[in-house]
Parts: structure tokens; C-alpha cells; sequence
């Protein structure tokens, strides 16, 4: 490919809205441009890289025994209905009115459409097991889109969904695709950890992230630095070795009340009363509906919402509000306590090895001294309700857990029979009975992991694309395009690497060397070729891995030969 034939508007300057790394260089190399909040359009260079990542995967998904498939961008409102996703799945979710005024979505995933599908077509267990994918641009309405494609409106995304007959062959697909997986970010070149993660708002029993290590992610991963766990924050269980310990006992002293004028926070009421976060436990109060509980953790954690809401089965659950907190404890917020509640209440397990503790004391500018479970409250459930933290060991192991970030690029779920219940989805096993059949749902997505490999691969001077999905494998600079002898070995050169299957980027502009450097180093390409008059005399040209900081000197007859081998290096190192 000529550099003047084709289309890389490169730029100097970062772009002011660009908030990352992987924004920025994207904008700067020419890959993308901004259409509207959200939303890019991919510029050659970029279409070509993002073509490679899915190369990448469409290869691992078929050799993995799944079958492609495309499925619409818009979706009818009553297969959203039946799963009761239309309303649940929230503002995210594009809805719309055709010219016959019914309502559709512009699709954020497909499990309602694949579900659809199969109950249409899969009648018996002999049809199974089945796995689907594609390749496909979503939309989901983001209220802050931010960080380019990494968090876009419109992306492009591979969704998968499988179906077994039974209990272990819904494991064993979700194995294969688990494996896959791997590979896919293996092949791409890509530093990555798979993490137990919550399921969200695609449901199912269990799941696992796929998380490019990088410092800029959004997400925070643990990991054991002693066995195998690992585990995204939301997710993370906490160790808690006291299944075994005796219940607290002994003496309690007597329950005290304290005043405490317009001290609510944690860091006012212990400083105030000169105790340690330690031995404070935070009352929070939370609606799920029209189900109102509290939830009890010590002062130096954090309660994780996700896992009480799992804990509880529920959909969704959220901090009640002032007025709410007022209603039920009878002070405004930050007086909380669980002596007197007359709501359900949870604890963190840390709570069982308390003693004497402070709470709220249900009443403005009032707390409590010396609180004790069971003698001063009652709580119907015990169990690991927070965050975990630095100092925490490994849940799995008691090792040490470290603490990381990440950005999600993939994720597999176990979705059992959600929706083929909700959408009945059956089948007749070998006695003629009627059985839902057992789904997984796998999704990368696409642009995502191009990002993310930038977010993990670049220096000062632009981007450093792993060889398996760089927009070109070589760059070839003539310094002197006016020097027939620069012009005539650069094309020939050009058209050997092409002749060999090369993606080679040819730049014939009449432009400076620094020009092309910034522009070669700027867009990633993993291997440059610099060819000058002064090497020439020499019968030599300059080759420069974008990975090394200097240049070496190799003969011009023997260039294709060490290109072609460099190229091979490259790709059997990330194997």
C-alpha cells in the first residue's frame, strides 16, 4: 500500500475531549474520527486493525466448533417484554416507534432475538449441543459515553450464545468457549487475566471476565499471588476463617448513649469519639421495590452492593433515599443504627467477632456506645457483604491477594434456563418430556480490544501495536524520494514484501524524514525499513523494530529474507 493512495490524516497535537491514551492515539494516528458523542467512524487504518482482531476470533470461534450467523440490529419490544428485559434493562436500551407505531429497540445484545430462533427450530435433544456467533455493530445508549470507543454508544461487538440439553453439556461448552477465549487474547498479543465476575444484566448462574492488564482500566481485578484465584472487585469473595469460632461471650457493658451534633461521617463520629473505624459498624439503609432492609458492615469497609443483592435474589437494589432512611430509622441520614429496627438486617461477617461497638442511634445527633448482636438487635443473616480490600487474604487459598487493573474486553456467562423459561425455549429429552433448554452467552467486544491493546502497548512517540493486529507489518521510508536509486529500491522492495503476503506500507510522500518517523512511530507499525543514499552506498538499509530504540545496519540483497524472518519471530513469540 502506497502511503499517497491511502487515507492516514495523522495529527500532532492530543485532542482536547480525548481523556486517554488509547482516545488520543486513535485521533492522532488516523484511525478514528468522531461523528457524534459516542459514536466513530473507523478510518482505514483503524478498519484494518479491527478487521485483524476479528480475523482472530472468527478463526478461534469456528475452530471451536461455533457457527456464524447474522442477526438484526433492531428488535421487536414483545421479545423484550416476554423477558421482562424492556423494562429492567433501563435507559441504555434505544427504543423507538416504526411508521405503524410499534415499538422496537436498536439491540444492545441478542439473547431475546438467538432465543427466539432456536425455540422456533430446536425441538429435540438430538439437535444439541448448538453454539451460534457474530460479528455485529450494537448500540447501547450511554449516558456518558467517554474514552473513544472504549466506552462508544455504537460498537462493534462478537456475541455468541450456546445450547445444551443437559447440565454437563452447558459446562462443557462454557469450557470450550472459556479456552477460546484465551486463545483469542493470546493471539492478539495481549497481557490478560480471566476473573469470576458478576453476571448483571445478561443474568445466568456464574461468569467470567476477560481483563487486559493495563494501569488506565477502568475495572479493579484481584488476583492470588499463590494459587490460581482471580477475581474483578465486584466479585471478589472476602476470606473470613471464623465459620468454626466460638460466639462472642463474656462480659458486655452496659449500651450508652452519646451525643454527637452533626457528626455523620465515619472519619467525624471516631475522631469525636476517639475510637477507630474498627469499632464502628455503618447502617445502611436499601429499597428494592417496595422492600425496604439494612445492611450492617464494620467502619473501614465497604458495603458491596452487588453481592447482597445477589445474596437476596434481586433484581436490582440501590441506598434508599433521605425520606426513606427518615421513615424507617426515624432520624435524618447518617444517625442509622440497628437497635430498635424494625426492618430486616444483614451483617458483613466481620460483625460476628464485634463487641462494644458504636452504631447510630436512630435519632439526630445521637449515637450508640457498647452495642452487642443479639443482646441489643437481632440480624436474620450473616454473610460476606463487602468489599474486599488491600490486607485481605485470598478467599480460596489465604494467600495474598493482589490488587490490579484491568479493562474488560470479554465476557462468558452460564446463563442456565433464564431465558428459554421466559421465552419458552424447549425441547424433548429421550423419554418425550418437555425440558428448557440450558444457554451460555459469550461476548467480546471488538474495538474494545483494540483499545485496550494500546492502553497496554505505547510510549511517548505513539502507538505499539502487537504484531497480530497492526494495520501493517512493515513500513518502508525512502528518505530521498528524488534519488531514482531511493525510489527504485523502496518499490522493489514494496512489491517482494506484497509478493510474499506482507501488509508493507510504502511512504512515497515528498515529505522530511522527521515527518515519517513521528508518522511510522505514531501509527505502531512493528518493523520500519529506512532507506537513505548513505546506506546505499553501502549496499545496506536502516531496519528498526518499533519495540527497540535503535537501528541496525543489514545488506540490502538480504532484506526480505531477515524482514520475512523478524515478521515470523514476532508472531512465535505471542503463540
Amino acid at each position: 500500500m502506497r502511503y499517497s493512495r491511502y487515507f492516514i490524516p495523522t495529527h500532532k497535537e492530543t485532542p482536547a475531549d480525548a481523556e486517554i491514551i488509547s482516545h488520543q492515539l486513535m485521533l492522532r494516528a488516523g484511525l478514528i474520527r468522531k461523528l457524534t458523542s459516542g459514536i466513530y467512524t473507523y478510518l482505514p487504518a483503524g478498519l484494518k486493525a479491527l478487521r485483524k482482531v476479528e480475523d482472530i476470533i472468527r478463526q478461534e470461534m469456528n475452530r471451536s466448533g461455533a457457527i456464524e450467523l447474522l442477526m438484526p440490529a433492531v428488535q421487536p419490544a414483545e421479545l423484550w417484554q416476554e423477558t421482562g428485559r424492556w423494562d429492567y434493562y433501563g435507559s441504555e436500551l434505544l427504543r423507538f416507534k416504526d411508521r405503524h407505531q410499534r415499538d422496537s429497540c436498536l439491540g444492545p445484545t441478542h439473547e431475546e432475538v438467538i432465543t427466539d430462533l432456536v425455540r422456533n427450530e430446536i425441538h429435540s435433544y438430538r439437535q444439541m449441543p448448538l453454539n451460534f456467533y457474530q460479528i455485529q455493530t450494537k448500540f447501547r445508549d450511554e449516558i456518558r459515553p467517554r474514552f473513544g470507543v472504549m466506552r462508544a454508544r455504537e460498537f462493534v461487538m462478537k456475541d455468541g450464545y450456546s445450547f445444551d440439553a443437559e447440565e454437563p453439556g452447558a459446562d462443557k461448552s462454557y469450557q470450550i468457549m472459556f479456552d477460546a477465549y484465551n486463545r483469542i487474547f493470546k493471539r492478539c498479543g495481549l497481557q490478560f487475566r480471566a476473573v469470576e465476575a458478576d453476571t448483571g444484566s445478561i443474568g445466568g448462574s456464574f461468569s467470567h471476565e476477560f481483563m487486559v492488564l493495563a494501569d488506565t482500566g477502568e475495572d479493579q481485578l484481584v488476583n492470588c499471588l499463590k494459587c490460581d484465584y482471580a477475581a474483578n472487585l465486584e466479585k471478589a469473595e472476602v476470606h473470613w476463617g471464623g465459620e468454626k469460632a466460638a460466639p462472642l461471650s463474656g462480659e458486655w457493658k452496659p449500651l450508652e448513649e452519646v451525643e454527637t451534633p452533626n457528626m455523620k461521617s465515619v472519619e467525624e463520629v471516631t475522631d469525636f469519639l476517639s475510637i477507630t473505624p474498627q469499632a464502628l459498624v455503618k447502617t445502611l439503609i436499601l429499597r428494592s421495590g417496595d422492600r425496604v432492609l439494612a445492611a450492617l458492615v464494620r467502619g473501614d469497609h465497604e458495603l458491596n452492593e452487588i453481592k447482597l443483592k445477589n445474596l437476596l435474589g434481586l433484581d436490582q437494589i440501590e441506598l434508599a433515599d433521605p425520606k426513606i432512611v427518615e421513615e424507617v430509622t426515624g432520624a435524618p441520614m447518617g444517625f442509622a443504627g440497628p437497635v430498635g429496627l424494625q426492618i430486616e438486617v444483614l451483617a458483613d461477617h466481620a460483625i460476628r467477632d464485634m463487641k462494644d461497638f458504636v452504631t447510630g442511634g436512630n435519632k439526630s445527633d445521637l449515637h450508640l456506645r457498647n452495642v452487642n448482636v443479639e443482646r441489643d438487635f437481632q440480624v436474620a443473616q450473616f454473610a460476606d457483604l463487602r468489599v474486599i480490600a488491600p490486607g485481605d487474604a485470598c478467599p480460596k487459598c489465604g494467600g495474598e491477594a493482589h490488587f490490579g487493573r484491568g479493562i474488560e474486553v470479554g465476557h462468558v456467562f452460564k446463563l442456565g434456563t433464564k431465558y428459554s423459561k421466559a421465552m419458552g425455549a424447549v425441547f424433548l429429552d429421550e423419554n418425550g418430556k418437555e425440558i428448557p433448554i440450558i444457554m451460555g452467552c459469550y461476548g467480546i467486544g471488538v474495538g474494545r480490544t483494540l483499545a485496550a491493546a494500546i492502553e497496554q502497548n505505547h510510549d511517548q512517540d505513539g502507538i505499539i501495536f502487537p504484531i497480530p493486529m497492526a494495520p501493517f507489518e512493515v513500513v518502508i521510508l525512502p528518505l530521498q524520494m528524488h534519488e531514482s536509486e531511493v525510489a527504485e529500491t523502496a518499490e522493489k522492495l514494496h512489491e517482494e514484501l506484497l509478493g510474499f503476503g506482507l501488509d508493507v506500507l510504502l511512504d512515497d510522500r515528498d515529505l522530511r524524514a522527521g515527518i515519517k518517523f513521528k508518522d511510522a512511530d505514531l501509527l505502531g507499525t512493528p518493523l520500519r525499513i529506512t532507506i537513505g543514499m548513505r546506506s546505499l552506498k553501502e549496499q545496506k538499509v536502516e531496519l528498526k523494530l518499533r519495540t527497540e530504540s535503535e537501528s541496525t545496519l543489514i545488506p540490502l540483497r538480504e532484506t526480505s529474507r531477515i524482514i520475512r524472518e523478524k515478521i515470523k519471530t514476532l508472531y512465535d513469540s505471542i503463540k
